[in-house]
């Protein structure tokens, strides 16, 4: 009696079929459609500090390896949840490493080629719109910030003050965005990328490394900066 056509003459009872490791591609895609969208609720449930990878497999129904599978770590996750145009907490520390005397410039012209494509300036509107519409969404994007991206330009930043830095310089940049691709207003959200990095790139770079916090009169009246001890003191006294 000749075997079934569903029986291999190599392993008698296994269905002939797809070889094993790899899964097919739309099961594949499933899983990953899956994993996006139980993330977005636990990320909009608790926000991005308290949302685990290990609660978005749970809630997803899939192995938490899978999770790491598609995805690298939970900011690569999110930034795929929110559709954003590019990922901050990866570009800002390669900004921050180049030449220390442009580093306000080359993050202004990186942020505005960035969102200079249609696709990428949708991406930002609608993330940008669905935070300022929504308490949870603007506190997970909030956080996202905070922790990936801040965090990072503090870090990178040597002086007492970074946290606060850090933020000035992304109020410019959050700023910019909105006035030039949300609100479109003229002549900022038509002007040529280099005309806008000529103005605020001094700015950032004012907030990120040049400014001096304070200052004090040397011996001859004049205003000298603080040192970093003495700048410190001054911020804490302050309740910075």
């Amino acid at each position: 009696m000749s075997e079934s056509p569903e029986v291999s003459a190599q392993g008698r009872g296994r269905p002939r079929g797809r070889p094993r490791g790899r899964p097919r591609a739309s099961a594949a895609t499933d899983t990953r459609s899956l994993i996006l969208r139980a993330a977005g609720v636990e990320f909009t449930d608790k926000g991005y500090e308290a949302a685990s990878l290990r609660a978005i497999a749970r809630l997803a129904g899939v192995d938490p390896a899978l999770v790491h599978h598609y995805f690298a770590d939970k900011a690569d996750l999110f930034a795929e949840t929110i559709q954003a145009p590019f990922r901050p907490d990866i570009v800002v520390p390669r900004i921050l490493a180049g030449p220390r005397d442009r580093i306000g410039e080359t993050l202004a012209r990186f942020v505005l080629t960035a969102l200079s494509s249609p696709a990428a300036e949708a991406k930002a509107v609608l993330v940008l719109r669905t935070a300022i519409g929504h308490n949870a969404a603007s506190r997970m994007l909030r956080e996202f910030l905070v922790r990936e991206v801040f965090h990072r330009i503090a870090a990178g930043v040597d002086a007492p003050d970074a946290e606060l830095r850090a933020a000035l310089a992304a109020s410019q940049v959050v700023g910019t965005i909105v006035a030039r691709h949300v609100l479109k207003i003229e002549p900022l959200a038509s002007a040529p990328i280099e005309d806008v990095v000529a103005r605020i790139g001094p700015v950032l770079q004012w907030h990120l490394v040049d400014y001096m916090p304070a200052a004090k009169l040397g011996s001859e009246g004049q205003a000298t900066p603080l040192t970093a001890p003495e700048a410190q003191a001054n911020n804490s006294s302050h309740g910075e």
